[in-house]
């Protein structure tokens, strides 16, 4: 049964995506708000998938801790739905992503449309430039930025040292940087179609002021981000 629940949620996600691509099409032509609109149903589709099908539900902890204005949010990544969440309560938020993504079919075209910045992630100081010029218009429009630290989905209990993107855009916007511990692999692994029925939670930590040295402000999302995820424990349900 939960190799068939599986399956049937794979195929709503991705149907979900193809029919909502065609029914906003017209926001391609909109503002980049009506195009938001429609991935933040997209969003809500895939939450609802997970809790109606799955039987994992979703909880987004820590929203107290976003300061007015933009952030840099910072969140661990360890499953797809951390890409969608964020829409979820964040009004205008642009992901910092790897260029190839930009090449799928529905996902290319609307995230071109709402101004994520695609990277190469070969970390060089080209690439790190243009993502930071890209990173400062956004938030001179208001928007908060959203880049995963660690630069690829891992295990929950994998780890691997940050990418130097996050300490270039914190030193460079100047803006408080929120880590966000998750544990959402437990119920939808980076790999494979199978998912799990359990509870899934996003928590917002505390921001990291601006203006640390690059060493410090490391040390210290490397210590926040340790520290909320030992917070949550694995929460999915191994039985049937």
């Amino acid at each position: 049964m939960k190799l068939l629940r599986s399956v049937l949620f794979v195929v709503l996600l991705y149907t979900s995506m193809v029919v909502l691509g065609i029914v906003f099409l017209p926001a391609l032509l909109m503002p980049r708000s009506v195009a938001m609109a429609g991935i933040r149903c997209w969003a809500r589709v895939a939450r609802w998938g997970m809790r109606v099908i799955i039987g994992a539900t979703t909880e987004i902890r820590g929203l107290d801790n976003i300061p007015a204005g933009p952030v840099i949010l910072a969140p661990k990544h360890q499953a797809m739905i951390d890409t969608l969440l964020p829409f979820l309560f964040l009004d205008d938020p642009c992901f910092v992503l790897k260029k190839e993504l930009m090449l799928y079919p529905i996902f290319g075209i609307y995230a071109a449309k709402v101004q994520m910045i695609a990277i190469d992630r070969s970390g060089s100081t080209k690439a790190l430039k243009d993502m930071t010029r890209q990173a400062k218009k956004a938030v001179e429009q208001g928007r908060s930025l959203v880049i995963f630290p660690e630069g690829t989905r891992l295990r929950p209990d994998a780890h691997e040292a940050l990418k130097p993107g996050i300490a270039f855009l914190y030193k460079e916007l100047d803006i408080p940087c929120l880590p966000v511990a998750l544990n959402t692999g437990y119920c939808w692994p980076a790999k494979g179609i199978m998912r799990h029925p359990g509870h899934m939670v996003m928590n917002v930590l505390p921001a990291i002021k601006p203006g640390l040295n690059r060493k410090v402000f490391m040390t210290e999302l490397e210590s926040q981000l340790a520290s909320g995820m030992a917070g949550l424990l694995p929460e999915r349900e191994l039985s049937e």
